[in-house]
């Protein structure tokens, strides 16, 4: 398969390249930075992993710089992983024009222009394809500080569903994987105190295993899951 990975630098979105790789697939992945970890992979598997600085701030810059350039029509996408993502993380009373319409560029228009040309990309190479968008427990959970992140993932939720209804006569699948608290950059900064308390209100009394992430989405992106679409498959040791 040909795996298309946003955010695939580090964190959950390596570990999805990792996986996807030590499979035997081709993974393009597209990232605003080059991580050392990356390049390691670049250097494992050079036949399988191609990658594209692209920042997606500008997601109207998608399907020149993506879609064009990096993997054109004549490479069938298998799989979309929109993975990418940015906190912008306040209590609402704060609330900041600029920085809630960069939080939306990346993890919502960019995700939806990305599935636009993937479409577009499965319907060319008559592929029945697999997207797949990260999303996160905030969406159905309440967090002190998350309300315009969890906006943003809420919508893409709602996008998910409605792809995969539009597009299942296709055979073009669209599911949301949910993950619960993981340990990456982008919650560096909450003390341990506070990832104490979010642990509590798990089932499982821990954080997200990420591995558990990765191998759902590999799941989801093959055919032993050809039956499923429009779903939310929590991984997120039950936050309950």
């Amino acid at each position: 398969m040909n795996v298309l990975i946003t955010g695939v630098s580090k964190g959950v979105g390596l570990e999805i390249a990792k996986l996807f790789l030590e499979n035997g697939h081709h993974v393009y992945g597209i990232s605003r930075t080059e991580s050392p970890e990356l390049k390691a992979l670049e250097l494992q598997y050079p036949e399988q992993l191609f990658f594209k600085l692209f920042d997606l701030l500008l997601p109207e810059k998608i399907r020149e710089e993506v879609f064009k350039s990096f993997v054109s029509n004549h490479i069938p996408i298998h799989v979309l992983i929109n993975n990418a993502a940015m906190a912008y993380d306040d209590i609402v009373t704060n609330l900041n024009i600029d920085e809630l319409r960069k939080m939306f560029d990346v993890n919502l228009y960019s995700p939806m222009f990305l599935t636009k040309y993937a479409i577009r990309n499965m319907i060319y190479n008559r592929v029945e394809g697999s997207i797949i968008h990260i999303s996160s427990i905030s969406a159905h959970t309440g967090y002190k500080g998350l309300a315009m992140y969890a906006a943003s993932k809420g919508a893409l939720q709602s996008f998910s569903k409605n792809v995969s209804r539009e597009w299942g006569e296709r055979g073009i699948r669209s599911n949301i994987v949910v993950p619960g608290y993981m340990e990456t950059a982008m919650n560096a900064k909450l003390t341990q105190d506070h990832k104490n308390r979010i642990f509590k209100r798990t089932a499982l009394k821990k954080e997200t295993d990420m591995q558990s992430v990765a191998e759902t989405v590999l799941f989801l992106a093959g055919e032993k899951s050809k039956s499923i679409t429009g779903q939310e498959i929590f991984v997120d040791s039950g936050t309950l």
